[in-house]
């Protein structure tokens, strides 16, 4: 496998074919994986959050716009990186695109350098994105194996109570809250309090897989 396929796919939403012709042959001819879509309501039909991809959509089309297609992966929390391909006309269109979180914007017609470049710099963000979120969801899987109890212990652990303090919240004896806790490490692969912090503690990303 070429090592740009492995980085991630990206698509082309564009109602132009001749663009998208163009596109997906400069795009593969660097061993890019492309995939192509006429409408955005047929790219959002196939579109899967979970894989690592970039768009790249044109800021006119017949049907749903382009900033209407951002306005509804904006609405899905999906993370997937948007450049926008832009007339002369758009470019205020293109701005407030940014300002609504796309990468960036190319001008047709478009420098094919400025393109590849472009695509890497997304593809890099996109897997950074997957990253983050493979790692929220560990997180939320280790968490899961928690009992009731055991959250509450966690909360209040992070929150610096001591076991007394614990004890004294839960109703219950030092002995059960140092269990809970012994519990608590076990499960979440934690070595010291730091560990454990440290996983109680990591943000979770708006966006979701």
């Amino acid at each position: 496998m070429n090592p740009n396929a492995k980085r991630g796919t990206v698509y082309v939403v564009d109602d132009d074919e001749a663009v998208r012709d163009s596109l997906q042959w400069l795009l593969e001819g660097k061993d890019y994986r492309v995939r192509c879509f006429e409408s955005a309501e047929a790219f959002l039909a196939r579109y899967d959050p979970r894989e690592v991809a970039c768009l790249i959509a044109d800021i006119r089309m017949g049907g749903m716009s382009g900033m209407e297609l951002q306005d509804r992966l904006r609405e899905r929390h999906s993370p997937l990186p948007i450049c926008f391909i832009t007339g002369h006309g758009d470019v205020p269109m293109a701005v407030e695109s940014m300002k609504k979180g796309a990468v960036d914007f190319i001008q047709k017609p478009f420098d094919e350098a400025q393109l590849l470049a472009l695509v890497e710099r997304m593809l890099t963000l996109a897997q950074e994105a997957f990253a983050v979120h493979q790692q929220a969801a560990t997180r939320e899987a280790l968490l899961a194996k928690l009992t009731a109890r055991e959250s509450q212990v966690l909360e209040r652990i992070v929150a610096g109570r001591l076991n007394k303090q614990i004890a004294d919240d839960l109703g219950i004896s030092i002995k059960t809250v140092e269990a809970h806790r012994a519990n608590i490490m076990e499960k979440l692969g934690a070595n010291t309090v730091a560990d454990l912090l440290k996983i109680a503690l990591a943000p979770i990303p708006p966006s979701k897989f």
